[in-house]
């Protein structure tokens, strides 16, 4: 887990469907609701689909570009948001930018709200995403089907009463692993009162 960084440049290489069915069966084992595994796991072969998923990323990237400001790293700057920002580039620019897409969706349960919902589906999706780095594959969760949505409804054929919860992008990584950057402990962590924070007495430094 502490390695399982979000990986978005992949080699140009296919995963095989032996470590693609360890990584989905490892999804399939995750908690639900009443354990009624209300989730469909789709697997995006299909030119069409992917053609569609490879459209729009390329615009929600130049969307969250414009958004927020960011541009172009300058030179060969290697600080990490220029490192992220080449990764991104890379990951939205060239066709088939994945070589395994996956679609997570949730049947949604009578009388949940939207984030109870999640509890049912997202534990598959980190379940999938452990799995894939178990096996050396990247992985990294995206939103991207929120502007294609109608489109990878109707080609997929996803009934109007299941929701898509996160499109994950998966494939051998171009580079290795890294460990994940995440705020100290104590600042996430706290006992009883919102401002206490969590402590052990161990130096996790």
């Amino acid at each position: 887990m502490s390695t399982a960084s979000a990986v978005r440049r992949y080699r140009d290489e296919p995963v095989d469907d032996e470590t693609l069915d360890k990584c989905l069966r490892a999804a399939s084992w995750a908690p639900s609701g009443a354990n009624q595994q209300p989730w469909r796991f789709v697997v995006l072969r299909s030119s069409d689909a992917r053609a569609a998923v490879t459209a729009a990323a390329r615009r929600t990237w130049q969307e969250l570009k414009r958004f927020y400001g960011l541009t172009e790293p300058v030179g060969h700057a290697d600080d990490a948001k220029s490192r992220v920002l080449r990764a991104m580039e890379e990951h939205t620019r060239v066709g088939g930018f994945a070589p395994c897409l996956v679609l997570f969706c949730v049947q949604p349960q009578r009388g949940a709200s939207e984030l109870q919902q999640g509890g049912s589906i997202f534990p598959a999706v980190q379940n999938f995403l452990l799995a894939a780095r178990a096996e050396g594959l990247g992985a990294a969760i995206t939103l991207w089907h929120d502007s294609c949505e109608d489109e990878l409804r109707r080609l997929v054929g996803i009934p109007d009463d299941w929701l898509i919860a996160a499109l994950v992008t998966a494939g051998w990584p171009k580079g290795r692993h890294k460990a994940v950057r995440r705020k100290p402990l104590e600042l996430v962590a706290v006992v009883d009162r919102w401002n206490q924070p969590w402590s052990c007495g161990l130096d996790n430094s």
